[in-house]
């Protein structure tokens, strides 16, 4: 309601960014102490956040070939232990989504994209593996012009199931909104 820019699914949220990676990559065990640290669980050196704060989603727009390695499987199973919902992203590949991981592990909610024809995009991973499909092809969103550091913000079209995961997190968001508005207990 700022009038400026787009607008979410779960107008009302609270975002909680999350750096897992860096400009130059990361580790499975940063995206894992991620996970961990934002769905209010222990990581050694960061103080933990209170239940009241953790977060009730986790979108990860993020992914590589290979298996769910046990670290970040871990790190699923102690978020979603918490009642943290994991959204990721299924990969953009066009090809089956049990090669990628994190849309590989168990207790995630792995989602394709759709095109403007509300078919698969061609781009998309797909299979077994994939919960859902969303709009993922020519979504408007914020952009950066920085390389290193924060730059001009502008706006832009982007396509890929990164752009497809966060609409269903945030859907996660909205009806977990609404439980609580309602005071009752959040969907597991």
């Amino acid at each position: 309601n700022n009038g400026v820019g787009v607008a979410g699914v779960a107008f009302d949220a609270k975002v909680m960014p999350v750096r897992a990676l860096g400009t130059c990559g990361g580790s499975t065990s940063d995206i894992a102490d991620a996970v961990v640290w934002s769905s209010g669980g222990t990581v050694p050196g960061v103080a933990t956040l209170s239940a009241a704060n953790a977060a009730n989603v986790i979108n990860m727009s993020l992914g590589d070939i290979g298996a769910c390695s046990s670290t970040l499987q871990g790190a699923i199973n102690g978020a979603v232990s918490r009642g943290t919902a994991v959204v990721v992203a299924a990969g953009n590949d066009g090809t089956d989504a049990a090669t990628f991981s994190p849309a590989n592990c168990a207790s995630v909610i792995a989602v394709a994209a759709m095109d403007s024809s509300s078919q698969v995009a061609s781009y998309s991973n797909f299979g077994p593996t994939v919960d859902v499909a969303a709009p993922g092809s020519g979504i408007y969103s914020t952009l950066n012009g920085g390389t290193k550091l924060p730059a001009a913000e502008s706006y832009g079209n982007l396509s890929g199931t990164s752009m497809a995961a966060p609409l269903v997190a945030g859907a996660i968001a909205l009806a977990q909104s609404r439980r609580l508005a309602l005071a009752l207990p959040l969907y597991t």
